[in-house]
């Protein structure tokens, strides 16, 4: 069985003037604890004593555990962004390896943030409640992954980018879950194996 790091907490978008160094303390505690034991095992009582806060300190700054959530999930997706941009700076990068390199990306990631698998699926099988504020974060994140890839495909087989993009969405998202669950070892690099073979394929239809 594998060994994982520890998660890494998350930081706080530096982009959110709003946020004072007592509110930042509340999500990056909060973050922690979402992620290790699980949205609705937390409450404010916890994420207060943890962060070193007052009850009213953390309403005051967030006004309910909900908003907590959202922020938590979305600061969680931004810096995943930003790390997966760092990954596609080389414009070196041929159209495949653009694709390849989010698999790469994604088992870096998994490997130094996300032990217990991906923040979004997990935090999905809490909150499937199209009303929940947070609702919106996840499938967003979702969505916003398979227009990347859709978009990425089309740099490699324009005619087939929506069917491809969908494939490797599949492929990127069953990897994701396997490795968190530690089904089978380098569910990543199986994944990229069979990502690099429809791209190949891709081509050669054209």
């Amino acid at each position: 069985m594998r060994t994982t790091t520890k998660p890494a907490p998350p930081t706080v978008d530096p982009d959110r003037p709003d946020l004072t160094p007592a509110a930042r303390k509340v999500l990056e505690t909060a973050s922690r604890l979402f992620y290790e034991r699980g949205i609705h095992a937390v409450g404010v009582d916890l994420i207060a004593a943890e962060a070193g806060v007052t009850k009213k300190t953390l309403y005051d700054r967030f006004g309910s555990k909900e908003r907590i959530v959202v922020d938590y999930l979305a600061t969680r997706d931004a810096r995943w962004r930003a790390y997966l941009a760092h990954h596609h700076d080389d414009a070196e990068l041929s159209p495949t390896d653009r694709v390849l390199a989010v698999f790469d990306a994604s088992q870096e990631w998994m490997g130094a943030n996300s032990g217990k698998g991906c923040s979004m699926v997990n935090a999905h099988a809490e909150i499937s409640d199209p009303a929940h504020p947070a609702y919106a974060v996840i499938t967003g994140q979702k969505r916003w992954m398979l227009e990347l890839f859709t978009r990425l495909a089309g740099d490699v087989a324009p005619d087939s980018a929506r069917e491809l993009g969908r494939s490797l969405m599949l492929l990127h998202e069953g990897a994701l879950v396997s490795d968190g669950l530690d089904v089978f070892p380098d569910a990543f690099g199986r994944a990229r194996r069979m990502a690099a073979f429809l791209l190949s394929a891709a081509k050669d239809a054209r």
